[in-house]
Protein backbone atom coordinates (compact mmCIF):
# COMPACT_ATOMS: atom_id res chain seq x y z
CA UNK A 1 0.00 0.00 0.00
CA UNK A 2 3.01 2.36 0.80
CA UNK A 3 4.09 1.61 -2.83
CA UNK A 4 0.86 2.91 -4.26
CA UNK A 5 0.45 5.83 -1.98
CA UNK A 6 4.13 6.75 -3.00
CA UNK A 7 3.59 6.52 -6.76
CA UNK A 8 0.17 8.15 -7.00
CA UNK A 9 2.35 11.31 -5.12
CA UNK A 10 4.82 10.94 -7.54
CA UNK A 11 2.44 11.28 -9.98
CA UNK A 12 0.31 13.84 -9.10
CA UNK A 13 3.64 16.04 -8.58
CA UNK A 14 4.71 15.04 -12.20
CA UNK A 15 1.49 16.60 -13.36
CA UNK A 16 1.32 19.51 -11.09
CA UNK A 17 4.97 20.64 -12.21
CA UNK A 18 3.61 19.93 -16.06
CA UNK A 19 1.06 21.94 -15.32
CA UNK A 20 3.28 25.02 -13.98
CA UNK A 21 5.65 24.38 -16.96
CA UNK A 22 2.82 25.24 -19.81
CA UNK A 23 2.20 28.16 -17.87
CA UNK A 24 5.40 29.56 -17.89
CA UNK A 25 5.76 29.00 -21.56
CA UNK A 26 2.82 30.71 -22.32
CA UNK A 27 3.42 34.00 -24.23
CA UNK A 28 1.67 37.13 -22.82
CA UNK A 29 1.75 40.87 -24.55
CA UNK A 30 3.70 43.62 -22.35
CA UNK A 31 1.94 46.67 -24.12
CA UNK A 32 4.47 49.32 -26.24
CA UNK A 33 4.66 52.66 -25.80
CA UNK A 34 2.36 55.32 -27.65
CA UNK A 35 4.88 57.10 -30.51
CA UNK A 36 5.85 60.49 -30.30
CA UNK A 37 5.42 62.50 -33.30
CA UNK A 38 7.57 65.02 -34.61
CA UNK A 39 7.72 67.33 -38.25
CA UNK A 40 10.39 69.10 -39.63
CA UNK A 41 8.30 72.24 -40.06
CA UNK A 42 6.81 74.38 -37.17
CA UNK A 43 3.28 75.73 -37.23
CA UNK A 44 3.28 76.79 -40.93
CA UNK A 45 3.71 74.54 -43.76
CA UNK A 46 4.47 76.71 -47.07
CA UNK A 47 2.28 75.15 -50.52
CA UNK A 48 2.83 76.48 -53.61
CA UNK A 49 2.21 76.00 -57.20
CA UNK A 50 5.69 77.43 -58.50
CA UNK A 51 7.35 74.63 -55.84
CA UNK A 52 4.86 72.15 -55.89
CA UNK A 53 7.71 69.67 -56.66
CA UNK A 54 9.47 70.00 -53.31
CA UNK A 55 8.57 68.88 -50.56
CA UNK A 56 6.29 69.93 -47.77
CA UNK A 57 7.23 68.53 -44.87
CA UNK A 58 8.85 65.52 -43.29
CA UNK A 59 7.01 63.59 -40.36
CA UNK A 60 8.67 61.33 -38.13
CA UNK A 61 7.84 59.01 -34.86
CA UNK A 62 9.02 56.74 -32.21
CA UNK A 63 8.97 52.89 -32.14
CA UNK A 64 6.19 52.09 -30.32
CA UNK A 65 8.46 48.91 -28.95
CA UNK A 66 5.54 46.09 -28.47
CA UNK A 67 6.99 43.75 -26.35
CA UNK A 68 6.29 40.21 -25.68
CA UNK A 69 7.09 38.04 -22.39
CA UNK A 70 9.88 36.65 -25.28
CA UNK A 71 11.03 39.98 -25.78
CA UNK A 72 10.30 42.82 -28.84
CA UNK A 73 8.20 41.68 -30.86
CA UNK A 74 8.98 41.07 -34.55
CA UNK A 75 5.92 41.07 -35.67
CA UNK A 76 5.36 44.12 -38.70
CA UNK A 77 4.13 47.41 -37.06
CA UNK A 78 1.63 49.38 -39.23
CA UNK A 79 1.07 52.91 -39.03
CA UNK A 80 -1.22 55.45 -40.13
CA UNK A 81 -1.04 58.70 -40.22
CA UNK A 82 -4.19 60.79 -40.34
CA UNK A 83 -4.60 64.68 -41.07
CA UNK A 84 -7.44 66.35 -40.10
CA UNK A 85 -8.82 69.72 -39.80
CA UNK A 86 -8.66 71.01 -36.14
CA UNK A 87 -11.44 70.41 -34.01
CA UNK A 88 -12.87 67.44 -35.82
CA UNK A 89 -10.93 65.50 -33.20
CA UNK A 90 -10.16 62.63 -36.39
CA UNK A 91 -13.88 62.08 -36.72
CA UNK A 92 -14.47 63.83 -40.28
CA UNK A 93 -15.42 61.37 -42.86
CA UNK A 94 -13.56 63.09 -45.38
CA UNK A 95 -10.02 62.98 -43.35
CA UNK A 96 -7.12 61.83 -45.37
CA UNK A 97 -5.08 58.38 -44.03
CA UNK A 98 -2.26 57.46 -45.36
CA UNK A 99 -0.81 53.99 -44.46
CA UNK A 100 2.84 52.80 -43.90
CA UNK A 101 4.30 49.46 -43.17
CA UNK A 102 7.37 49.30 -41.11
CA UNK A 103 9.74 52.63 -41.20
CA UNK A 104 9.23 55.66 -38.72
CA UNK A 105 8.98 58.45 -41.10
CA UNK A 106 7.12 59.87 -44.03
CA UNK A 107 7.73 62.90 -46.05
CA UNK A 108 5.29 64.45 -48.00
CA UNK A 109 5.58 66.86 -51.85
CA UNK A 110 3.97 69.89 -51.71
CA UNK A 111 1.52 68.44 -54.69
CA UNK A 112 0.88 65.54 -52.86
CA UNK A 113 -0.68 67.45 -49.33
CA UNK A 114 -2.21 70.36 -51.47
CA UNK A 115 -3.94 67.38 -53.23
CA UNK A 116 -5.24 65.35 -50.08
CA UNK A 117 -6.60 69.42 -48.76
CA UNK A 118 -8.25 70.00 -52.24
CA UNK A 119 -9.83 66.90 -53.11
CA UNK A 120 -10.11 64.63 -49.66
CA UNK A 121 -10.46 67.60 -47.42
CA UNK A 122 -11.95 69.87 -49.79
CA UNK A 123 -10.84 73.18 -48.18
CA UNK A 124 -11.15 76.05 -49.66
CA UNK A 125 -8.11 77.03 -51.98
CA UNK A 126 -6.18 80.50 -51.13
CA UNK A 127 -7.28 80.71 -47.59
CA UNK A 128 -5.39 79.47 -44.56
CA UNK A 129 -6.25 76.77 -42.94
CA UNK A 130 -5.79 74.93 -39.81
CA UNK A 131 -5.12 71.54 -39.81
CA UNK A 132 -4.16 68.16 -37.27
CA UNK A 133 -1.93 65.56 -37.78
CA UNK A 134 -1.10 62.22 -35.86
CA UNK A 135 0.11 58.79 -36.68
CA UNK A 136 -1.54 55.43 -34.82
CA UNK A 137 0.08 51.93 -34.58
CA UNK A 138 -0.75 48.75 -34.27
CA UNK A 139 0.55 44.67 -35.20
CA UNK A 140 0.04 43.16 -38.06
CA UNK A 141 -3.53 41.65 -36.73
CA UNK A 142 -4.70 45.33 -36.44
CA UNK A 143 -4.32 44.35 -32.58
CA UNK A 144 -2.32 46.68 -29.63
CA UNK A 145 -3.13 50.20 -31.04
CA UNK A 146 -1.29 52.86 -30.22
CA UNK A 147 -1.72 56.86 -30.94
CA UNK A 148 0.44 60.14 -31.11
CA UNK A 149 0.18 63.29 -30.11
CA UNK A 150 -1.46 65.46 -31.83
CA UNK A 151 0.50 68.33 -34.36
CA UNK A 152 -0.84 71.31 -35.24
CA UNK A 153 -0.59 73.52 -38.24
CA UNK A 154 -1.92 76.36 -40.31
CA UNK A 155 -1.42 76.24 -44.58
CA UNK A 156 -2.92 77.37 -47.50
CA UNK A 157 -3.40 75.34 -50.33
CA UNK A 158 -3.12 76.79 -53.43
CA UNK A 159 -5.77 76.01 -56.97
CA UNK A 160 -4.97 73.71 -59.06
CA UNK A 161 -6.85 72.39 -62.19
CA UNK A 162 -9.93 70.49 -61.91
CA UNK A 163 -9.87 66.84 -62.42
CA UNK A 164 -12.34 67.03 -65.22
CA UNK A 165 -12.53 70.42 -67.38
CA UNK A 166 -16.04 71.93 -66.35
CA UNK A 167 -18.26 72.32 -69.24
CA UNK A 168 -17.50 75.26 -71.51
CA UNK A 169 -21.35 75.81 -71.82
CA UNK A 170 -21.68 76.61 -67.89
CA UNK A 171 -24.22 74.41 -67.97
CA UNK A 172 -25.13 70.95 -67.53
CA UNK A 173 -28.08 68.44 -67.63
CA UNK A 174 -29.19 64.90 -66.96
CA UNK A 175 -30.40 62.24 -69.34
CA UNK A 176 -31.48 58.64 -69.10
CA UNK A 177 -34.02 56.09 -68.72
CA UNK A 178 -33.25 56.71 -65.00
CA UNK A 179 -34.59 60.24 -65.51
CA UNK A 180 -38.86 61.21 -66.03
CA UNK A 181 -37.84 62.36 -70.02
CA UNK A 182 -35.85 59.12 -70.88
CA UNK A 183 -33.06 59.68 -73.02
CA UNK A 184 -32.76 62.83 -75.03
CA UNK A 185 -33.19 62.02 -78.82
CA UNK A 186 -29.92 64.25 -79.71
CA UNK A 187 -31.89 66.28 -81.80
CA UNK A 188 -31.53 69.79 -81.87
CA UNK A 189 -35.32 70.38 -81.25
CA UNK A 190 -34.83 69.06 -78.02
CA UNK A 191 -35.87 70.99 -75.02
CA UNK A 192 -34.32 70.53 -71.69
CA UNK A 193 -36.82 69.92 -68.89
CA UNK A 194 -36.49 72.15 -66.15
CA UNK A 195 -36.60 69.46 -63.40
CA UNK A 196 -32.87 67.81 -65.37
CA UNK A 197 -31.06 71.47 -65.81
CA UNK A 198 -28.47 71.65 -63.00
CA UNK A 199 -27.64 75.15 -61.01
CA UNK A 200 -23.79 76.44 -61.55
CA UNK A 201 -23.33 76.81 -58.07
CA UNK A 202 -18.90 77.66 -58.51
CA UNK A 203 -16.89 77.63 -61.09
CA UNK A 204 -16.66 73.13 -60.84
CA UNK A 205 -19.77 72.90 -58.63
CA UNK A 206 -23.00 72.00 -60.25
CA UNK A 207 -26.62 70.63 -58.62
CA UNK A 208 -29.60 69.75 -59.39
CA UNK A 209 -31.66 69.99 -56.37
CA UNK A 210 -34.43 67.26 -56.60
CA UNK A 211 -35.05 64.71 -58.90
CA UNK A 212 -37.08 61.66 -59.38
CA UNK A 213 -34.88 58.36 -60.54
CA UNK A 214 -36.35 54.83 -61.47
CA UNK A 215 -34.01 52.47 -59.79
CA UNK A 216 -31.88 50.27 -62.00
CA UNK A 217 -31.79 52.47 -64.62
CA UNK A 218 -28.72 54.54 -65.99
CA UNK A 219 -28.10 58.16 -66.92
CA UNK A 220 -25.60 60.36 -68.31
CA UNK A 221 -24.62 64.26 -67.57
CA UNK A 222 -24.75 66.39 -70.78
CA UNK A 223 -23.14 69.86 -71.16
CA UNK A 224 -25.52 70.38 -74.28
CA UNK A 225 -29.37 69.28 -74.06
CA UNK A 226 -29.96 67.71 -77.60
CA UNK A 227 -26.29 66.61 -78.61
CA UNK A 228 -24.43 63.30 -78.47
CA UNK A 229 -21.24 65.40 -79.34
CA UNK A 230 -19.99 65.39 -75.60
CA UNK A 231 -21.37 63.52 -72.38
CA UNK A 232 -19.94 63.03 -68.92
CA UNK A 233 -20.22 58.99 -67.70
CA UNK A 234 -18.28 56.77 -65.12
CA UNK A 235 -14.77 56.50 -65.15
CA UNK A 236 -15.06 52.87 -64.83
CA UNK A 237 -17.40 50.12 -66.70
CA UNK A 238 -20.71 50.97 -67.55
CA UNK A 239 -22.90 50.72 -65.18
CA UNK A 240 -20.45 49.51 -62.31
CA UNK A 241 -20.62 52.84 -60.53
CA UNK A 242 -21.24 53.23 -57.01
CA UNK A 243 -24.81 54.34 -57.22
CA UNK A 244 -24.60 56.90 -54.18
CA UNK A 245 -21.55 58.88 -56.17
CA UNK A 246 -18.65 57.76 -57.81
CA UNK A 247 -15.63 59.04 -60.30
CA UNK A 248 -16.59 61.11 -63.79
CA UNK A 249 -14.53 61.55 -66.70
CA UNK A 250 -15.62 63.50 -70.21
CA UNK A 251 -16.68 60.51 -72.78
CA UNK A 252 -17.63 58.31 -69.48
CA UNK A 253 -19.71 55.61 -69.41
CA UNK A 254 -23.34 54.88 -68.54
CA UNK A 255 -24.21 55.74 -65.05
CA UNK A 256 -26.53 53.25 -62.80
CA UNK A 257 -29.36 55.10 -60.53
CA UNK A 258 -30.27 54.03 -57.03
CA UNK A 259 -33.23 52.92 -55.73
CA UNK A 260 -36.13 54.82 -57.11
CA UNK A 261 -36.93 57.84 -54.97
CA UNK A 262 -36.03 61.75 -55.50
CA UNK A 263 -32.62 62.90 -54.94
CA UNK A 264 -30.34 65.76 -54.83
CA UNK A 265 -27.26 65.36 -57.39
CA UNK A 266 -23.84 67.49 -56.98
CA UNK A 267 -21.19 67.42 -59.57
CA UNK A 268 -18.22 68.24 -58.77
CA UNK A 269 -15.57 68.30 -61.75
CA UNK A 270 -12.68 69.97 -59.33
CA UNK A 271 -12.43 66.77 -57.40
CA UNK A 272 -13.39 64.34 -60.39
CA UNK A 273 -16.43 63.04 -58.38
CA UNK A 274 -20.44 62.71 -58.50
CA UNK A 275 -22.77 62.25 -55.58
CA UNK A 276 -26.32 61.64 -54.60
CA UNK A 277 -28.61 62.53 -51.99
CA UNK A 278 -31.57 61.11 -51.18
CA UNK A 279 -34.67 63.48 -50.04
Amino acid sequence: MKHIFNGLCLSLLMVAAASCSKDENKIYNEGGTAPVLTADVANTIPLTFASQGSEALTLSWTNPDYRFTTGVSSQTVLYQIEIDTTGANFTNPKRQTVSISGGLERSFLQSELNDYLLNTLQLVPDMPHNIEMRVKASLATGALLLTSNVLKFTTTPYKIPPKVAPPASGQLYITGDATPLSWQCGCPTDVAPANQTFTKVSETVYVLENIPLNGGKSYLFLPVYGSWDAKFGFTGEKNKNNVDGDTFKAGGEDMMAPASGNYKIEVNFQIGRFTLTKI
